[in-house]
Order: C-alpha cells, then sequence, then structure tokens
C-alpha cells in the first residue's frame, strides 16, 4: 500500500503546481511579445493655390527636402504686369490723399485772394459805370443814355457782383481746406487699392511651392507645361518624422502590452541593429484581420492595431517596409491603455 500511494502523491502534487501556476503564474509571463508589422507615416499631397501653367519642377522623386525649399514655380509672366499697375494705382491714390490732407499752398491761397480783388474791382468798376449812366440819363431826361444801354450796364454791374461773390466763396473754400467726407473717401480707396496688390503679391508669392515641412519626395505628378490647379497636387510629400510600425495582436495579448512600453524594431536588411521605440497607440476597437498578416492564427481572427513609434535619426526606415517589432510585456494585470492619434 505505501508503494501505490506514493505516485499518486507525486502526481497530485504536481497537479496542484500546475493549478497554481495558472491561476497565480499566468499574468506573470514575461515572455516578449514579437509582431510583424509595416513602416508607416503620414504624407500630404501639395497643389498649387492658383491656376497657371507650371514653368519649372525643381525636385525629383525620392529627394529629401527641407521645411521652406521650393519645389515647383509657375508662369508669372501675366503676373508681374498686374503687380505693377496696382503698385502705380496705389501710388497715385496716396498722393491724391496727402494732398487733400495737406490742403491747399499758400500761393493758391494768394491767387484766390488775387482772383477775389480783380473781381472786386471789376464789379466796382461796372457799378461806377452804371452810376454814372444814370446820372447822364437823369441830366439829359432819357435823351443821352438810351433805355437799352442803360439796362445792359445794369446787368454787367450785377453779373460782376455775382461773380465777385463766387470768388469770395472760392476763397473761403480755398482757406476751409477740404471735406473730412473727401478725406475718408480717398482713404477707403488707397485703402481698397492696397488690397489689391496685396492679393496679387500674395499670388506672386503662391507661384513658389514650397515645402510645408522636412519630408521625402514620394510622388512627382506634374510636369512644366501642365496647367496647375488646386484641385491637382503636384508632389506627394512623405513626413519623415514621427514614423511607426503598425502592427496586430490578439485579444490575448491585449492585456501584455500597456501604453509607452519600450520595444525594439528590426529589419531584415539589418537584424542585428535594431531601432528602439515605445507603443504610442493602442486601438479601442477590435477589426477583422487585414489581408496584409498572413499569421495563420490570426488572420481569421479579430485583433487591435497598434503602432510602435520609432527614434530613426539615419532615416533607415522606409514607407510600407517591413519590420518585427519586440515589446517587453506589462507587468502585472493591469490592462492596455487606450489611446488614439
Amino acid at each position: 500500500m505505501p508503494k501505490r500511494i506514493i505516485p499518486l502523491a507525486v502526481v497530485a502534487l504536481l497537479a496542484v503546481a500546475l493549478l497554481g501556476y495558472w491561476i497565480f503564474g499566468r499574468d506573470q509571463d514575461t515572455t516578449q511579445i514579437v509582431l510583424q508589422g509595416n513602416v508607416d507615416l503620414r504624407q500630404i499631397e501639395l497643389p498649387f493655390n492658383d491656376s497657371e501653367r507650371i514653368a519649372e519642377v525643381l525636385v525629383e522623386e525620392g529627394s529629401t527636402v527641407k521645411a521652406g525649399a521650393v519645389l515647383a514655380r509657375l508662369d508669372t509672366g501675366r503676373l508681374l504686369p498686374r503687380v505693377a499697375q496696382a503698385e502705380a494705382r496705389v501710388a497715385a491714390q496716396r498722393e491724391a490723399l496727402r494732398k487733400l490732407r495737406n490742403g491747399a499752398r499758400p500761393e493758391e491761397i494768394a491767387q484766390a485772394r488775387a482772383a477775389l480783388a480783380a473781381a472786386q474791382a471789376e464789379a466796382a468798376n461796372a457799378t461806377s459805370q452804371l452810376q454814372r449812366m444814370r446820372s447822364i440819363s437823369d441830366e439829359s431826361k432819357g435823351r443821352a443814355i438810351s433805355p437799352q444801354d442803360l439796362e445792359a450796364a445794369t446787368a454787367t454791374a450785377r453779373m460782376s457782383e455775382a461773380q465777385a461773390e463766387s470768388t469770395r466763396k472760392a476763397l473761403e473754400l480755398t482757406l476751409a481746406g477740404p471735406r473730412q467726407e473727401d478725406i475718408d473717401q480717398a482713404k477707403a480707396q488707397l485703402d481698397a487699392a492696397e488690397a489689391d496688390l496685396a492679393l496679387l503679391k500674395r499670388q506672386l508669392a503662391d507661384a513658389d511651392l514650397v515645402a510645408p515641412t522636412d519630408g521625402v519626395i514620394r510622388n512627382r505628378l506634374m510636369e512644366p507645361g501642365e496647367l496647375a490647379t488646386p484641385q491637382r497636387p503636384v508632389f506627394a510629400l512623405a513626413i519623415t518624422t514621427p514614423k511607426w510600425v503598425r502592427a496586430y495582436l490578439s485579444e490575448a495579448e491585449l492585456s501584455r502590452i500597456a501604453l509607452g512600453a519600450p520595444a525594439r524594431v528590426s529589419m531584415d536588411s539589418a537584424p542585428d541593429a535594431p531601432l528602439q521605440g515605445k507603443v504610442g497607440f493602442i486601438s479601442s476597437t477590435a477589426e477583422f484581420t487585414p489581408k496584409t498578416v498572413q499569421t495563420e492564427e490570426l488572420r481569421t481572427s479579430l485583433v487591435y492595431e497598434i503602432r510602435v513609434f520609432v527614434d530613426d535619426p539615419e532615416d533607415r526606415l522606409r514607407l510600407g517596409m517591413p519590420a518585427t517589432v519586440t515589446i517587453a510585456p506589462a507587468t502585472g494585470n493591469g490592462a492596455a491603455s487606450e489611446s488614439g492619434k
């Protein structure tokens, strides 16, 4: 009997040990998680803001460009004369406004005073002539001066007085200067001319297609001579920072990965020189496995997308390149954090 009890006791102890591992040691699995993924990065399309023929395309596909670099230029043969015309219009309107604000010059005021003096002298002479003719007519009882001549002299005197009054009013206007409404109108016209000039200068600046950020030219989509429009991109630009590896993992592995967990990314071309990274995104929604994932146990399952952001100062990773991601599992029972970018 003792000999039979010993094997049974051994089996029982093994069963208890396995059960304890299953209950207490399962969540303490420290085996590294290895995933297969592909390098991904952000891309932008670069069209011109205006419609015109392309004059120059300055970069080729695969070129590395810096922010602010000129990539292509439009033909500005019709735009430059319009800019010059707008500049001349602004200059003329600016001088017109300055003239109104400065008012009349001293010489113009002196000229208006002299014109008033001449008109007043002519009016005085006409009045004197009328009085003299009336006196002669009275003395001769209408025989020396005809009624017609007297009426003509009267009209001349009145006209001279009216002319003198008009000249006096003109002098007052000269001394008062322009109306504020006229100055405001001239100012508004100058503002409109300057706005037109600013728009044309903006169009002239937009004739250069400039890289908005550092990146690599992925596609050169148009050539010199083609008609560019805001709807037709000239280049597709890949932004080199940040880069990440897109991978997928099963729900069973989800609890073993935490947001910010360190990771290594290795490539087939340099398996012994991995890059350092960290988990920067864990999807909160399950999806069917993409066709690109060929792992037999995953391709019919629901999986979760993760992104491992990589430090790649030497620009070794290329868009779409396959990569192997090795992630240190999270300790304890903490579930993976969720994030979206």
